[in-house]
């Protein structure tokens, strides 16, 4: 039995360029006329470069977005759940012409990412995008945010990639490709494999979650997003540290695989959580992982609309398969990690565990209950915010150091 196929396709269809055909095509990109991408943009470049957008070739056109806005459909029927495309401010697109070919530039390291030739320009209503994709169109919804402060032309077209950015080196220990995961799946024998999606350090939740999947599943791809997140949340090195030491200690060893994708949050919740299962496909996996509040933000989703939306899609939109699991905590009468399924006591003998809990109490200093996670995890977290915390004495320091160097 073999893996399971790429969604929409027999093969990946990766669009990094190699070797001299990469070094000539930057070559020629250097003279070509240049377009900023937002980092939400080149990390959307980046999964396509690896194959983990098979089997887009490009941004999206007009008719693809609206299909995609719509009803999760692209113009040629493929399933797709969320919009990937490209902004340009109005100026620089009235100076290209369809047909013509252009550098993509990431703004924020000023490098060439990919050349594209443009195929179409167009205009989109950003606050529809956002009420299709994101159930609102508030200004302090992360995703909703991102979208509206897009440029105001879209441009479309295939690109040629020629960069990963910083992520291969930042990220060596977990950055992983899909063609490389599937080789990791297949030496290892597995056919069924599930992916449980972090943004967080894994506490108590996340680790009955994982074993629930190991019991019904070859193997478990933890696969935790290295994209940027919103302001606040736990950066990746510290969560790949945190979960390497639950992993070591408390995992059977060979049961489970930690890797890394490049991708930017969206926060957009169920749709999200498609577009999760749309690329998990691509890395070799089977099922998903989606427990309470996949994906989502604040309260713009209900705790378990992220699985209703996998019965509201067409049955053959994906081969993979969600695993839907009920709101977990941890029972001190059951003294270990219940469900509503499994646990028949009170409110009051629940410990509810979650990330926005852990980064809230110690992010104040406070001390977790031990039953939140295990005491190894919470030793690099607990580090983390130390440090943390010794950073910004510093910069208050050196503030005021110079406030009243000023005055005198």
């Amino acid at each position: 039995m073999a893996l399971i196929q790429p969604h929409g396709s027999k093969d990946l269809k990766p669009l990094l360029l190699q070797g001299k055909e990469r070094e000539d095509e930057l070559k020629k990109a250097m003279s070509l006329p240049k377009v900023l991408m937002t980092s939400r943009e080149t990390s959307d470049l980046i999964m396509m470069a690896i194959g983990a957008f098979t089997p887009l070739t490009g941004f999206m056109g007009s008719e693809d977005w609206k299909g995609v806005c719509a009803g999760y459909k692209m113009k040629d029927g493929l399933f797709w759940p969320i919009p990937i495309t490209l902004s340009a401010r109005k100026d620089v697109a009235e100076g290209i012409k369809l047909g013509d070919e252009v550098a993509l530039v990431d703004e924020e390291t000023n490098e060439i990412m990919a050349t594209m030739k443009v195929t179409e320009k167009y205009g989109i209503d950003r606050e529809y995008e956002c009420k299709q994709v994101f159930r609102t169109n508030d200004p302090e919804h992360p995703g909703v945010k991102k979208v509206m402060e897009q440029a105001e032309i879209n441009l479309a077209g295939p690109v040629k990639c020629l960069s990963e950015s910083y992520y291969p080196e930042m990220f060596k220990d977990v950055y992983m490709r899909p063609g490389e995961s599937r080789k990791l799946f297949e030496q290892k024998g597995w056919k069924t494999v599930a992916a449980l999606q972090l943004r967080n350090p894994m506490h108590r939740s996340h680790e009955y979650l994982a074993k629930i999947a190991i019991e019904v599943c070859d193997g478990l791809f933890i696969h935790q997003l290295v994209g940027k997140l919103k302001e606040g949340d736990i950066p990746a090195e510290v969560r790949v540290r945190a979960i390497n030491v639950l992993v070591d200690q408390y995992f059977v060893k060979d049961t489970s695989i930690q890797g890394g994708y490049p991708m930017e949050m969206r926060y957009a919740g169920p749709r999200e959580a498609l577009l999760h299962g749309v690329f998990r496909q691509n890395f070799g996996c089977t099922h998903l992982i989606v427990g309470r509040d996949h994906a989502g933000v604040g309260n713009y989703y209900g705790p378990f609309d992220a699985q209703k939306i996998f019965d509201e899609i067409p049955r053959d939109a994906l081969l993979l398969k969600p695993i839907k699991i009920d709101w977990t905590w941890y029972c001190r009468k059951c003294r270990g990690m219940a469900s509503a399924r499994t646990c028949p006591h009170p409110k009051e003998d629940r410990l509810t565990v979650s990330g926005t809990m852990v980064r809230k109490t110690l992010s104040e200093g406070g001390d977790l209950d031990p039953d939140f996670s295990r005491p190894e995890v919470l030793a690099v977290l607990k580090q983390y915010y130390q440090e943390l915390d010794k950073k910004v004495e510093i910069k208050l320091h050196d503030y005021a150091t110079g406030a009243a160097s000023a005055r005198k």
